[in-house]
């Protein structure tokens, strides 16, 4: 890696290039569970999983997925909330050399649908409550085998035997008549003995979807090369937690690739102990603060705010055992760090990157010099340029606003089946990211703006588009845009401008309720605006971006 400018700014125990074992992923966790057999891989709810009857269970779930025909470069699909099975079956799958296909538990029938067909999974690993979705789906979506996943399954005494009474709308027994397999009955059903398969460090190891650089959804290759290095580096960041010893709060959604690389990944490789959060909550979180003491955790902005505005917040002086905390997936106000380090005292480093990248570029120098309002400096061996917006070849300069390309180890293989997309992301071995943002004298990144038109509420990526064309189906709409628009809590929220078919009629509300039926929750418009007609090129092209403006001069 060539001399660069933010080097300097590298603290002492961080090497801007480093030497990377090249450990596939599913030998990671043999080796902790083998250095740290009786540390508690995770906690669900009070209950412990040790490093050895994790690696036990993997084992044993992935000598039924061979039974169950899958095998090196299989896709299989999993489609869980933060919970043990998600990790079994995740390393499961690595250890026969499977690709895993992430999907996020809230998407509707019609998104599943895209992404199982797109991906050509044969199995899929699923919550009860959405059996009924993935048994509709299974003739359409080419699903060979459907296993279901009770959240009970992994829960202490006596709650494990009072959730089906007390959660009765959470408790989907398993209908063998469905064709649907348990998940219990096959870790119960077969031996630890999965059938040994070589697995390269190059191999695809996931497929992570994403709206990319454009707007329609496509799975990002990564091999258990970029997923490791980007652990590497994320430990190498880190330097002062210690393997085997630390425990991290997992809020971050597994199905996401941050939860998924940074949280998962990196706990498994580090022998850190992992406590779940299903779904992310503020009241859970300031608990199991309290409880559970954890060196470190990340977690979106709105539940940085959501800490700082709750009652219970403990005070300062009962938090000392926070080493260090990480944001990212939207950007983190400058008030929330100056309160964060008022009453917490623990350092917010803020954090960038994206899927293709597995995910993490950039961050501000753990334990060093961060620049608040900057998301920090790059990785070791990650290089980062900002070019012209217009052509995309033109250096820019200091304080310049441009396109940011980056360039790495952990930098995706390219979009799954999708040559074309590929080569126009990824020219001369530069990632074109799509955001806008500059860099200062010290090569501190500032994200500025985004060139796609991804909305970023909650943490959640959204793509209008997926918005607009459940809209544009409505019998009533004749033109339809949705755009994000700055929010103080969920960082931005979807607003919808529609025209109506001429003589039509339509409620604010009723938008809403249509969209509720779709869409994810975190999709639907917040609010919606009926204009005559929407602004348009000279080619017909609807322009969001002015739409967006248009609703931005309201409010100054």
């Amino acid at each position: 890696m060539e001399e660069r400018v933010w080097h300097k700014f590298y603290v002492p125990q961080v090497s801007p290039s480093m030497d990377y074992e090249r450990t596939p992923l599913p030998m990671s966790l043999e080796r902790t569970a083998k250095n740290w057999p009786d540390n508690t891989a995770v906690v669900m709810m009070g209950k412990k999983i040790s490093y050895r009857e994790m690696d036990v269970l993997v084992s044993r779930f992935a000598r039924a997925m061979s039974e169950l025909g899958i095998g090196k470069g299989d896709k299989v699909a999993l489609i869980l909330p933060n919970m043990p099975q998600m990790i079994i079956a995740t390393y499961a799958a690595f250890r026969l050399g499977a690709v895993v296909v992430m999907n996020n538990p809230l998407y509707t029938e019609r998104e599943l649908e895209h992404q199982l067909n797109d991906s050509g999974s044969k199995m899929v690993v699923c919550m009860d409550l959405l059996v009924p979705r993935l048994l509709s789906l299974k003739a359409r979506a080419g699903i060979e085998t459907i296993i279901s996943c009770h959240i009970r399954d992994y829960l202490p005494f006596p709650l494990k035997q009072l959730f089906p009474v007390l959660k009765k709308g959470m408790h989907r027994p398993t209908d063998p008549k469905e064709g649907v397999l348990d998940f219990m009955d096959l870790i119960g059903r077969y031996p630890a003995q999965p059938p040994r398969t070589d697995v390269g460090f190059d191999d695809l190891a996931a497929l992570l979807y994403t709206g990319g650089t454009t707007g329609v959804s496509k799975g990002v290759m990564l091999t258990h090369a970029n997923i490791s290095i980007n652990v590497q580096q994320i430990s190498a960041w880190l330097y002062d937690a210690k393997d085997g010893r630390e425990t991290v709060i997992g809020i971050l959604p597994f199905f996401h690739s941050a939860g998924f690389t940074a949280g998962m990944n990196q706990c498994i490789y580090r022998g850190f102990t992992h406590v779940m959060v299903p779904r992310p909550d503020v009241d859970i979180l300031r608990k199991y603060l309290v409880k559970y003491r954890p060196a470190l955790f990340g977690c979106v902005p709105t539940l940085y705010v959501g800490l700082l505005n709750h009652p219970k917040l403990p005070p300062k002086s009962e938090l000392g055992f926070i080493k260090g905390c990480i944001s990212g997936a939207a950007p983190l106000a400058l008030e929330t760090i100056r309160e964060w380090d008022a009453r917490v005292g623990a350092q917010i480093v803020e954090v960038y990157g994206m899927t293709e990248m597995s995910p993490v570029s950039h961050a501000n120098p753990w334990g060093g010099q961060t620049k608040p309002g900057s998301v920090g400096i790059p990785f070791p061996d990650t290089d980062c340029r900002i070019v012209d917006v217009e052509t995309g070849e033109q250096e820019l300069g200091v304080g310049e606003s441009g396109e940011i390309l980056l360039k790495g180890p952990q930098q995706m293989q390219g979009y799954y089946n999708r040559p074309d997309e590929t080569a126009d992301a990824i020219r001369d071995g530069w990632f074109y990211t799509g955001d806008i943002g500059y860099m200062d004298d010290d090569g501190f990144l500032y994200i500025v703006d985004r060139k796609k038109d991804m909305i970023i509420a909650g943490g959640y990526n959204i793509y209008p588009r997926d918005i607009d064309e459940v809209l544009y189906e409505h019998p009533k709409v004749q033109e339809a845009c949705a755009v994000g628009l700055p929010d103080p809590y969920r960082g931005e929220t979807v607003k919808a401008f529609i025209a109506l078919k001429p003589g039509e009629a339509m409620s604010e509300a009723e938008v809403i309720e249509y969209c509720k039926t779709k869409l994810a929750t975190y999709k639907v418009p917040k609010s919606v605006e009926f204009l005559s007609e929407l602004p348009k090129s000279v080619i017909g092209k609807v322009l969001r971006r002015e739409l967006r403006d248009m609703e931005m001069k309201k409010t100054q």
